[in-house]
């Protein structure tokens, strides 16, 4: 009874969001509305947000690509980066009271709704927040941070004294994943514009290319395992060039090009694509590394929820040192 009761006390309540009845540039499209706060059901619970985390994925629906063959038109409101509190549980929570700090990417790839002052999602889509990290760097580290560990730990299964190339390394996934390489032992080549060059060092990598002075593949080869983190068709066929026999490339961002793919199997090479998913397991893997120092989230800009705009497009420039996130308090 006691949950029904709060509950419907719950959705009297209003919260902003961020929504879009549009696709289009984040500037012309965004904006924040008050909608009605949601309430937990059964092995749910409401967190209300203090910060989220963006996401090229994010940038790329508003904009009629990423997912939105998935979602279809819009309105509705993205966002699945969320550190935030436990304001309530729904029936037969356990793991997870009221007043827990908790980060988590819920839901990913179905709506969430993150870009809010609340969500609700499975108990199970959340872990306790470390009391050391601020709600901002929390926020920064689901989506990123699970993607880079199911690649590293889950596909590759990465060992001590493997060879690893990570592309675009100073990114949101690329500065999480070297970072999980080196804790796992691994010697790490990481690409980025040289004024980055001190902060790859920084986090770890061995090796810094600059790809605009001369082409990756003319530098390194021989390497068990490549991070890309970029999507272009050519550059998947240049990093297979940088691979041992069997060794395995990974394209983040839109998936395997099917040339690549043939261009694999020929030279006997391994090629995946691969799509983050909700994992208790792998956020308290992180969660881990942070409390032993051996991760750090770089927060590249902190946005209040009015400049969301200005954050997308932080975002979509493709040159953000770590993570964009905005805060809600």
């Amino acid at each position: 009874m006691t949950t029904q009761t709060n509950a419907v006390q719950t959705n009297a309540v209003q919260m902003n969001t961020v929504t879009q009845d549009r696709f289009g540039a984040a500037s012309e499209v965004l904006r924040i509305a008050r909608t009605e706060r949601p309430a937990p059901g059964p092995t749910e619970v409401l967190v209300k947000v203090h910060a989220a985390g963006i996401n090229p994925v994010d940038v790329k629906t508003s904009r009629g690509e990423g997912l939105a063959w998935y979602y279809g038109e819009p309105p509705y409101t993205l966002g699945w980066d969320v550190s935030g509190t436990v304001e309530a549980v729904g029936f037969g929570v356990t793991t997870l009271k009221a007043g827990d700090e908790v980060l988590g990417m819920p839901n990913f790839p179905r709506l969430a709704g993150g870009f809010a002052e609340y969500v609700t999602a499975p108990s199970r889509h959340w872990v306790r927040k470390p009391a050391g990290l601020s709600h901002a760097e929390a926020a920064g580290l689901p989506l990123a941070g699970l993607t880079a560990w199911q690649i590293l730990v889950d596909t590759a299964e990465l060992a001590a004294g493997q060879r690893v190339l990570v592309h675009a390394a100073a990114g949101g996934v690329g500065h999480l994943a070297v970072q999980i390489a080196k804790a796992r032992g691994a010697y790490v080549i990481g690409t980025a514009r040289a004024a980055k060059h001190d902060f790859l060092r920084s986090i770890g990598v061995d090796q810094a290319l600059d790809y605009t002075a001369r082409p990756f593949e003319e530098v390194v080869s021989e390497l068990d395992l490549v991070v890309d983190n970029i999507g272009d068709p050519e550059h998947q066929l240049r990093s297979l060039r940088t691979l041992r026999e069997g060794g395995l490339l990974v394209a983040v961002p839109g998936g395997v090009d099917p040339v690549a793919a043939e261009q694999a199997r020929a030279t006997g090479r391994r090629i995946t694509d691969v799509l983050v998913e909700p994992d208790r397991s792998g956020l308290r893997g992180l969660v881990e590394l942070i409390e032993r120092k051996e991760l750090r989230v770089e927060v590249a800009a902190r946005l209040p929820l009015a400049e969301v705009a200005r954050a997308f497009e932080l975002v979509g420039s493709g040159r953000a040192q770590g993570k964009v996130v905005l805060t809600l308090d």
